[in-house]
Formats: structure tokens, sequence, C-alpha cells
């Protein structure tokens, strides 16, 4: 049974028994504790803590998940895996352990034809929590299995909890038997190889206090409104229904390892180490392919530091196994192939996925050469030093800044004699780890600070938002906060954080910055607020400074944003999604939103792309958006589901949670946007957008800034002054302003280089008189001397080049040139066969002077470079130069 039929099947399966079919959310978590979703409830998370009421009593989801703790693990055995489809079925005080229960056998032994999975009762073992007397009840005598294939284990293995505060319960797993070729028997308690786990049970029905790790917790008592939430694996499923021996070889990863064989011809199974490379190719390839899917771009922080460490993986892996030409093109075309089926937006996005994926590779088929000149050099420091280890900070240079693997630097670094101090390596990672796994916990401990808005909100219900068709009103403070902590009343001057049941405010999102303003009390307090955050859905939270008076919960108030930053916030909205629609005319669905920020009077707008956008074409966007806004074109926004939406072709932007009920922003015939921003009524009221240019901020993403309305305006006038000026100064109308400028750099250049070759000639012509100073040491010819200052390192270089070719090469020879330039001494050394001979080396010496001088230095034997800090102490590295001649020659 294929991928895509064992999805279809759970699906229709639960549907069929009430349940309501959620899409997979994208894997960009909706969670600032969280980079990527790694379980299938997660997008439930917000109903299970009750911070929002679930608006159905069932769901089912297939949720696409990413897991990389154990990233250097994916390959070497068969059960790692980074991306993965979590099946689930969830109730949310509907019903329990016996509902979940049957479902679960129902679906899984039902024979195919019925629309089960057909799986053998008789190869079905169950696990319950130690003492979950119920469900093992139900399984035995309800389900019929019998009591010696029911195990109970510990709450390590069969107890859950989100690991903060808040709902637990007992689980209950079931486990596939394999059979005797995975190992010995005895039931999932024993080998959990040959009893591969495949659905998991688990029964919320407590809430636990804080603690660490998976089993230090108190149970403080019953749930209110008990839930289910149940996770099936389809990788693992797959693996049984197709019989074969693990994920990697089931139809959504095979077909990717073949096409890495048919591209290096390796093929899997020949030998351990390339079948690691093979696993690593498919598994990384898929889930690089589905998270630029969902609007991850390579980065080198947060999810983009995850896609780019795993895209790289896989690239240097195929390397290794014989791969000389780019091959992400052909990788990422059978991924989205196979996945298409499930996931229809990776066809409809494949040329996205694809620029951004082959932009990627190329920098890093980059990287990597620059990564290996770093290399080289570690290499000759430490030969030169008389080392045979590589150090272990220059491996994790190597792997932190170019992203070199530690077993490609291992690797590299043997094939030039030398080993690496992997000890070393490992320490600075783990370090590394560390200070990631302190942040993170650090991100965690952030659900203890949202409990009083989740008072709020339980108590009040959420916050009404008026400011589509108000800018002030009436409303009632339901919540007060003073530096942090809940309060019944603030006074002057204390920083607050107000909840009011209604708000015209609006709260920061969607790229648009939040509304400022001012709440007055009946009481006569003032309240200015800079902020408006909504921490947990639905609590608008007003972020101020008490000016006057006291403030208390309960009190009447008055809320008034400030209406011209509204305004000019509005008008940067809408000329946004003007951008945005002009930019995909010109360029294609691939210009697709990422990222944007709404700001008074100008905007920013981030957008894929995998070059820059030519300066012809940013001036035909920048034309036709102005030409829009002449048309005097409505702006008009409707509520409809999101299905609707999708029909009449609104774009939604990645990495955006949208619920069933969504907000479609329209502008005329231009423009039709998903969106809970505000904006303007017509288009005319933007006046005018000038786009100030367009930059890269990281791989295959641009970004345009620009102004909008009065802003644009006053640059423009502006430039007309700056240009007036340039006229005035040139006498030529404004058209004629390149070419006259161009003409007069030109002149400048032509004069530059004049200049350039004249002191080239100054310094050379030196080259004989120096050539004729040279002193014999010990049978040595000798050149020291000190050149004019200001004198280039190339200048310098090719005087000592000079300077050595003139005298006889019978003899031995050493030419070291000093010069001071930019206030700091440099120094160039050169040597023939002769001195060589006699182990008079340019590198050496130039070493000895460079100490002197205050500063360092190298070079191969024949010509070194070197300089300092002290161009004072010349005189001294000039006599420590002849010192080492005379003593090595």
């Amino acid at each position: 049974m294929e991928s895509a039929e064992i999805r279809r099947r759970w699906l229709s399966f639960f549907e069929e028994r009430g349940h309501t079919v959620v899409p997979s959310a994208s894997l960009i978590a909706d969670d600032p504790t969280l980079l990527l979703v790694p379980a299938g409830m997660v997008p439930f998370k917000p109903y299970f803590l009750g911070e929002v009421k679930p608006p159905y009593a069932r769901a089912t989801s297939v949720q696409k998940c990413v897991r990389t703790p154990d990233i250097e693990e994916v390959g070497k055995t068969t059960r790692h895996g980074t991306f993965f489809q979590m099946c689930g079925n969830f109730s949310f005080g509907d019903y329990f352990k016996e509902g979940a229960i049957t479902l679960a056998w129902e679906l899984l032994t039902s024979s195919v034809a019925d629309g089960g999975y057909g799986l053998d009762p008789e190869r079905l073992w169950v696990t319950v929590y130690l003492d979950d007397d119920e469900a093992e009840q139900i399984w035995r005598e309800k389900i019929g299995v019998p009591a010696e294939r029911i195990q109970r284990l510990g709450k390590k293995d069969n107890y859950w909890s989100m690991g903060v505060p808040g709902p637990c319960g007992p689980c209950s797993e079931i486990n596939y038997d394999r059979g005797p070729e995975f190992g010995v028997e005895g039931g999932p308690a024993v080998n959990d190889e040959r009893y591969v786990e495949i659905w998991n049970l688990v029964f919320m029905q407590f809430e636990r206090g804080p603690g660490e790790g998976k089993d230090d917790f108190p149970i403080l008592g019953e749930l209110p409104s008990k839930n289910i939430d149940t996770g099936l694996g389809l990788e693992r499923l797959a693996m049984i229904l197709q019989g074969v021996q693990n994920m990697y070889e089931t139809d959504t990863l095979r077909v990717v390892m073949d096409k890495a064989t048919e591209l290096t011809g390796v093929r899997y199974g020949a030998d351990h180490g390339s079948d690691v490379s093979l696993r690593v190719v498919a598994d990384h390839i898929r889930t690089s392919t589905m998270l630029i899917g969902d609007g991850v771009t390579p980065g080198n922080e947060g999810r983009g530091y995850v896609l780019r460490r795993i895209m790289r993986r896989a690239i240097r892996n195929m390397r290794l196994l014989g791969a000389t030409e780019p091959v992400v093109a052909a990788l990422v075309d059978v991924v989205i192939r196979t996945m298409g089926e499930q996931y229809p937006e990776l066809v409809t996005d494949r040329k996205r996925i694809e620029t951004v994926a082959l932009a990627e590779e190329a920098a890093f088929l980059k990287a990597l050469k620059g990564g290996t000149n770093i290399l080289d050099t570690a290499v000759t420091e430490t030969k030169a030093a008389g080392g045979r280890v590589l150090p272990g900070d220059k491996a994790f240079l190597l792997h932190d800044t170019w992203g070199f693997p530690i077993d490609l630097t291992l690797e590299m670094a043997s094939e030039q004699g030398l080993s690496v101090d992997e000890d070393g390596f490992r320490r600075l990672m783990k370090e590394q780890r560390e200070r990631a796994k302190a942040d993170a916990k650090a991100k965690k401990s952030g659900h203890a600070d949202l409990s009083a808005y989740r008072s709020v909100a339980d108590t009040s219900g959420s916050t009404e938002f008026t400011g589509y068709t108000a800018t002030e009103g009436e409303s009632t403070v339901v919540g007060l906060l003073v530096d942090g902590v809940p309060s019944p009343a603030a006074t002057e001057g204390d920083d607050v954080e107000i909840v009011l049941d209604r708000t015209p405010f609006y709260a920061e999102g969607g790229g648009q910055l939040a509304d400022q303003g001012r709440i007055r009390l009946d009481s006569g307090a003032v309240v200015q607020i800079r902020d408006v955050q909504q921490p947990v859905p639905g609590v608008s939270v007003h972020k101020g400074t008490v000016q006057v008076g006291e403030v208390t919960v309960g009190a009447s108030a008055y809320a008034a944003i400030d209406l011209t930053r509204r305004r000019a916030i509005a008008r940067a909205h809408s000329a946004t999604h003007l951008t945005h629609q002009a930019l995909r005319d010109a360029l294609g669905p691939t210009a697709a939103q990422a990222g944007s920020e709404n700001s008074p009077g100008r905007f920013r707008f981030d957008f894929g792309s995998p070059a820059a956008v030519p300066g012809t074409v940013l001036l035909d966007v920048e034309q036709k958006i102005n030409e829009v806004l002449a048309r005097e074109l409505d702006v008009q926004a409707e509520v409809m589901s999101i299905d609707e939406a999708k029909k009449q072709g609104a774009i939604a932007e990645f990495g955006e949670k949208y619920g069933e009920r969504v907000r479609v922003v329209t502008i005329g015939d231009f423009s039709k946007e998903l969106c809970g921003g505000t904006h303007v009524h017509n288009t005319a009221q933007l006046g005018l957008v000038k786009l100030l240019g367009e930059s890269s901020i990281g791989s295959g993403v641009r970004r345009i800034e620009a102004l909008v309305g009065v802003d644009a305006y006053s640059f423009l006038a502006k430039e007309h002054t700056v240009v007036a000026q340039l006229q005035e100064l040139v006498k030529g109308r404004s058209e004629e302003l390149p070419e006259k400028i161009a003409g007069m750099l030109g002149k400048l250049k032509d004069a530059e280089k004049e200049i350039e070759k004249f002191r080239a000639e100054k310094v050379l012509a030196a080259a004989a008189g120096l050539a004729s100073s040279a002193k014999d040491v010990r049978g040595t010819a000798l050149v020291t001397g000190q050149v004019p200052d200001g004198t280039s390192a190339d200048d310098l270089r090719k005087l000592v080049l000079d300077v050595r070719g003139r005298i006889s090469g019978d003899r031995p020879v050493v030419v070291a040139l000093f010069t001071t330039a930019g206030g700091r001494p440099l120094t160039v050394i050169a040597t023939n066969e002769a001195a060589r001979a006699r182990g008079l080396k340019a590198g050496d010496l130039v070493r000895t002077a460079a100490k002197t001088l205050g500063g360092g230095g190298g070079g191969k034997p024949d010509l070194a470079q070197g300089g300092g800090q002290n161009p004072e102490a010349i005189g001294d590295a000039v006599a420590a130069v002849e010192r080492l001649v005379a003593e090595t020659a």
C-alpha cells in the first residue's frame, strides 16, 4: 500500500466517524518556543492548554513534522530521520479511552477491502501505563487482546506531558511484531526493534506540576475535561504494509536513493559507508524540499540554519558518493513527483522550491571551495610548526563558518598526512549545543509568563477588535499587569500592560506594526500606549505608561488611537499588497512574499528571487504601482471560508496560520490577498509610492524598501534639490548628468592611473642603486633598506623581485626591503635558489622581521611578506634580518 493511500484511508476513516479533517499546518511552528513543528499535536496545542476553545469536538489530521536533535545519527541507523508524517485523531472532551482504543483497533485490523489496513491482530502487542487498569481492561475485555500480549511500562515509556506544567496522562502504545528475524521474542518491553511501535494513544486526564525530565514531576489532579491525542507514524506503517526492512526502503524515500544511485553509480547495499550516505541524501533532500515548500529559506539562524545544515549534509554526501556536478535539481524533482500527490502545493510551488534549492547548492559549492582553501592554510601552518594534528578550533571554524562536517575535515586532513583534534572539536561543539539548549530552555520558560494572560482570556474571553471601522471607543479594563505581574491597580509612572474587553488598537501581526495612542479612564487617569501585542491568541495587551492618575481593573475607559500614525501605516500596508502583485506580474509566482514590515510612511517587502531584480524591472514595477493609484481603485475586505478564498485566487503568505474563516482584502481588479491588517479605502489615498531599491537578505530572498505618501514626496523633493545642485556644478541639463558625471569620473580614473604609473616607475628606478649596494655577508649578497613611505605592498614586491633579478644568480642573494603604508610598517623579503640551498628561506626571515615590528607574516621559501604595528622599529628589523643571515649562511 503506497504512502499516499495510507494517508487517504486514515483521513477517510475518521471523517466517516464524525471527525473534522484538519489540513496539515505549516512546518513553521506558530509557537515562540518551537522553530519547526516536531509532533502531530502541535497545531492543537492551544486547545489542549485551554488557550482557545476548540471549534470541533473531534478532529483528524496528517501533520508534517521535522525533528533534528539526532541529525548526526541520520543514515547511520535505519530508524533516525528528520521528516515524518504523523497521523492523528483528537477528541476534545468527547470520546475517551474506550473510544480511542476501539477506533484504533478497527482501522488497523479491518480488511483492506473494508477501508482498513488489514494488519493481522495476532501480531499486535499493546503496552499500557503501570497503574492504568482501565485501559488494560478495555484492551483485554472489549477488544479481546490476550493478557500475555499486554505489557505494563513505567512513566518514562508510557506517560505523556508537554514538558511543562499542564495537561498530561498515561499512554497506550500499539506495537507490531515483525517476526523472529528481527530479534528475540518477549514483546516491546524486551525488544523494540522486533516489536515496533506504530500507534500511540495519549489519554489526557491529569494536570502536572513543574519538574525535570520525563518522569520527575507531580500529578496535581484530574482535568475537568478529558482529551484524546493519538499519533501513528505514517512511515512506520508504510514499512510494514510495503513489506520492507526499514523506512528508507519505503516508496517515498527509496525513489530518492535510487536517483542518487543513478547520479553517482553507487549501488545501495554494496557498502555500509555508501549506504549511510545514500540514506542521508534521501532523508535530507526530502526534508529540505518540504521545508522550502512551507516557506523556509536557508540562513544562518533559526529554522533557516536547520535547512542550510541538512541541505549541505545532503550535498556533501553526494560528493562523497562521487558526484562532481550539481545534483539538487534532479533529487528535488523526484521528491516533488513522489510527495506531490499528498501535498499538491509542492507541485504548484515547484519553480520557487527549485530556485531556492539550486541557489543554496551553488552557494555551498562555492563555500566548499573557500573552506578547502582555509583547510589548506591550516594544514600548512600545522606542518610548519612541526605538528601532526590539526587543532580542534580549526575544525570547528570549518564546521561553523564554512559548513564543513567533521568527517569531511577528517578525510581531507588525512589525505595530507594529518589527524584532527576530534576531542577539541567535540568540546567546542558541545559548548555550542549547551548554549543552544540553554536558549531553548529559556524560551520554554515563557509558558509560565503566559498564565496571567490565559487567566484573563478564561475570565473575560477574547478582546473584540473594533479597529476596522472605528479609531476610538468605550471599553472596560479587564486585565492589568505592572512590571509583568498581575495587579489590581497602577499609579502614575508605572509601566503597565492593559487588557480591554474591546479595542480599536491593532495588535502587531502580519507584518503590520501596532497602533499607538491613549487610553483615558473615567477617573481621569491617562495611559500613553506605545505597543500592542497578542501573547496568547485573541487577547490584545496594550503596553504603555500611566501618565496621570490611577488605573484599576474593572474601570471604564475610552481608547483612542493615534489616527495620523494609523493612516500612514494603512497606506504602507496597502502599498505592500500592490508591490506584491506587481512583482508577481513581472517575475512570476516565484516572487512570493517571504515577510514584510509596514510602518508609518514606509514599508519593506521580502520575496523569493534567485537573483537581483534588474533596475529596469524595478522601475516598471514602481510605474505599475503608481498607475494603479491613479486608477482610484476601491479597497474592500470580506470574511469568507478558506476554501472560498482559495477558489477566488487570494494569495496567502508563507508561514502564516489561517483558520477556517479568513479575511480577504481586494484592491479593485488588481490584487486579492488573505490579510488581517488595516488598509486605505481607495488607492488614491496612497498618493505616491517610491521604491528605494532592493537587496539580498539571504539565499533566494530579496528585500524591497519603499516610501509611501508624504514620505515618498519628501524623498523625491530632496532628490530634486540634489539634481539641481549637480546641474549647476556641471553646467548641464538633468538628462545630461549621467553622461557628464561619467565623463568626469573617467578622466579622474585616468589621472589616478597616470599617477600610479609615475609612482611605480619612481620606485622601480631605485632597483639598480639598491642592487649595487648589496653587502657580502659570509658569501651571501644581502640587500636591505627602506623605500619611501606610501609604497604599496604590490610595488614593494615588484621592487624586491627586480633587485633580486639584477644580482648574479650564481651567488646566494637575499633582498629585504621595508616601507610604511597607512602608518604601519611593511616588509617583503625574497631569496634565490642558491640562498635557499644554504637554509635562507624568505618565510623564516619575514617572521623574524615581523616579530621585531610587532606583527606577523609568512609566505613561501622564495618570497614572503609581513607587517607590524611599530614603524619606528624598522631599523631594528633590518638588523635582525642581517643577524639571521649571518648566522644561517
